[in-house]
């Protein structure tokens, strides 16, 4: 028997929840060194306990080349990309129309939750860096080997990151991002005596008369471990809330 729905899914109709879109490492997005399968389950988790519905499709192309033509009333109300680089010497996004499906949701004020390796990707998009608020540059940025990993806060930051401390988990730890000055840095990690961005939010420029969208970036999730840090997961939470109020 399943039990009743609590807290925010009490007495909706799941058919009415609100949904997100999980753009997931698969195909020509997929890495051998990130288990984006896992990663993409551990998101879909929260974002369940978050109240959305949620829809992981098999290609990334075509669900972008899909929101490029999909009315707006039709769109899912959040964008979730947890994706890899492609490295078939191909276009990243892979058409034209997927370009366009993405350039159209970062003008669009709809919110976008990225992890990770996300960063790396897309890279014949100029939009996604500017939307993302910095990328991974290659010969550039770089990670000291995986394991443990302090995060610390930064608490005036704002209500992502509101009473809590720093912490450690088992993770990766982005350095040398190249990011953009109007960003708003929530967490750090320091390595070789420089402090480096983990998670930040962007309040994106949108088109004339159209409403800000918002971003939120976590360049930690590098396996499900990152995931079971209680945390991190209350960070991602409270970024969800962030993204969505």
């Amino acid at each position: 028997m399943t039990a009743p729905p609590t807290g925010r899914d009490a007495g909706r109709d799941p058919a009415a929840a609100p949904k997100a879109l999980l753009l997931s490492g698969e195909g020509r997005y997929s890495d051998p060194w990130h288990p984006f399968a896992e990663t993409s389950a551990a998101l879909a988790g929260l974002l369940r306990e978050a109240g959305f519905g949620v829809a992981i499709p098999g290609d990334v192309d075509t669900a972008l080349e899909e929101l490029a033509g999909t009315a707006d009333t039709d769109l899912p109300e959040l964008l979730v990309v947890n994706v890899g680089l492609p490295r078939d010497g191909q276009p990243s996004p892979g058409t034209p129309v997927a370009a366009a499906g993405l350039v159209r949701w970062l003008g669009s004020g709809r919110p976008l939750l990225v992890s990770h390796s996300s960063s790396t990707s897309f890279v014949d998009s100029p939009e996604w860096e500017s939307g993302l608020g910095g990328r991974w540059v290659r010969g550039t940025s770089m990670h000291p080997d995986y394991g443990p990993a302090t995060v610390r806060i930064r608490p005036a930051s704002g209500p992502v990151v509101e009473g809590m401390q720093d912490f450690t988990l088992l993770d990766e730890r982005y350095s040398w991002l190249r990011t953009a000055p109007g960003i708003t840095v929530h967490a750090t990690h320091t390595h070789e005596g420089a402090e480096h961005p983990l998670m930040w939010s962007l309040l994106r420029q949108p088109p004339e008369d159209s409403p800000a969208g918002r971003t939120f970036y976590d360049a930690l999730g590098h396996d499900a471990a990152s995931y079971e840090s209680p945390e991190h997961r209350e960070l991602l939470g409270r970024a969800i809330s962030w993204l969505t109020r």
